[in-house]
């Protein structure tokens, strides 16, 4: 049995108080500030007797005072433990109570997060293998001490191929760092670009994370709308006449996040053209390219031949497991080596094992053919997805399946309070995304309900109770 309390009793010998009731005003002490609270276990007399160097019958008699007095409550088998009803409850031991309580908030039953993967599908046999097997090798020494900043140069160059087969790049292992999630990317990208009163466009609604990095690094932020075919391309030629120190845009053009729309080609071609003309960058930021269900595969902006400027951001901690943070950054050879410069100050290098676990599971083919497998589980999911929405929301709200990602962009027909929704399905173990989250200034209309981690059975419980409010 758990013993929390942290035993601090000093006795005086030369005290005219009894010891017995110096440890039993001790005690009480420790209750009315909280050091413990109701129900918290008391160590046995035995071990309290050792602890405090006196007879055990002292420590009885001690404890025998506080149960008579209502502080301590006794269980046959269990122990002793402190009173739920105390003899004084004054506010402030209430209050001293409250505080060093640790509160759990109740876990939702159903949670509509951003587009997250299913874990529970994630390769972990393979990868367990993957590491036993590079433990057994007889140069796995080598792996343990330091390596480059930019990854595993192996590991760079299988993605590198993949890149450049897959979404039609054009790049060598010099132009890559690999990094810990997609996130370290683009806190990397923003400490090279970015100086204090720089600019950065970015989508609104959009990804606020990567503003908080943008923000971090000194940049103001100009927000520019999105419609269904993207962002849109008059305001930033707007900005670009009115600001001289803009330096880049950050983009989600695969499946614009959060609505899942995606740019469109016509667009693609100008928003290159204006790099070009005006010497900004392109961060461009494919959360989740692997999950395409379209018949052609759409490839990024950082593919086109013209592309003078762009970071592209990738991640593989959706094909493996969210937990496994593996991400890169793909630019220019000059790019990547500030790049390194400031990622030695934060983090030496990236995970060497995992890197190798990884690129073993790609040589044997096994993130292709898990890839694969998972690409049919999440179709046939945004399928069904889509299927309950015309059944329970069609009338209430407007939607486009999209085609790609691991989410729905859900906008009501008629003005609704969606955080007091949100409020109301939280209370029946619900739990959705509100729009603050996404919206660069005021609140916008709509919410995204990922798929990817609920069931079947979840997802129409779900969307059953949330067309109850709208």
């Amino acid at each position: 049995m758990l013993r929390p309390w942290k035993l601090e009793i000093q006795l005086n010998t030369n005290s005219d108080k009894a010891i017995y009731l110096q440890i039993a005003d001790a005690i009480i002490d420790a209750i009315k500030t909280g050091m413990l609270n109701s129900g918290n276990a008391l160590p046995g007399s035995r071990q309290l007797a050792e602890l405090l160097k006196v007879n055990r019958n002292t420590v009885i008699e001690a404890l025998d005072v506080l149960i008579t007095e209502g502080w301590l409550i006794t269980m046959e088998r269990k122990g002793t433990f402190v009173a739920d009803i105390l003899p004084i409850a004054t506010k402030s031991i209430k209050q001293q109570q409250k505080t060093n309580a640790i509160k759990e908030e109740p876990k939702p039953l159903i949670v509509f997060d951003d587009g997250i993967p299913d874990s529970r599908i994630a390769p972990m046999n393979e990868l367990a293998r993957a590491y036993r097997q590079i433990f057994n090798r007889k140069s796995r020494w080598q792996i343990m001490g330091y390596s480059t900043e930019f990854g595993n140069l192996e590991f760079r160059k299988a993605i590198v191929q993949m890149l450049n087969f897959k979404r039609g790049m054009n790049i060598t292992p010099d132009e890559i760092c690999i990094t810990r999630g997609s996130q370290m990317a683009m806190y990397l990208t923003a400490s090279c670009l970015l100086s204090k009163g720089d600019y950065v466009m970015i989508e609104n609604p959009g990804y606020k994370p990567a503003w908080e990095t943008f923000e971090n690094s000194g940049a103001k932020l100009l927000p520019i709308n999105v419609d269904k075919d993207g962002l849109l391309i008059d305001e930033i030629e707007e900005y670009l006449k009115k600001f001289n120190n803009i330096k880049a845009i950050y983009v989600t053009p695969h499946h614009q996040f959060p609505t899942t729309v995606t740019l469109s080609s016509k667009r693609r071609l100008k928003l290159i053209e204006l790099s070009n003309q005006y010497g900004f960058t392109i961060i461009e930021d494919d959360y989740d390219n692997e999950f395409h269900f379209g018949q052609r595969p759409i490839l990024p902006i950082s593919s086109y031949s013209n592309a003078k400027n762009t970071v592209y951001i990738g991640t593989l901690s959706k094909i493996v497991a969210p937990a496994l943070r593996i991400g890169y950054l793909v630019s220019n050879s000059e790019t990547i080596l500030k790049v390194g410069k400031h990622r030695k100050m934060i983090d030496v290098q990236g995970d060497n094992i995992m890197e190798e676990a990884v690129l073993q599971l790609i040589n044997e083919g096994e993130i292709k053919r898990h890839l694969k497998r998972t690409t049919l589980i999440y179709k046939a999911k945004r399928d069904y997805f889509e299927t309950i929405c015309n059944k329970y929301l069609k009338d209430k709200t407007t939607f486009i399946k999209p085609e790609g990602g691991l989410a729905f962009w859900i906008v009501p027909n008629s003005d609704i309070n969606i955080f007091e929704i949100a409020d109301k399905l939280l209370l029946k173990g619900i739990k959705i995304m509100t729009p603050e989250k996404f919206s660069f200034d005021e609140p916008i209309s709509g919410f995204r309900l990922g798929y990817a981690s609920l069931t079947e059975k979840q997802i129409e419980e779900g969307i059953i109770e949330i067309s109850k409010y709208l």
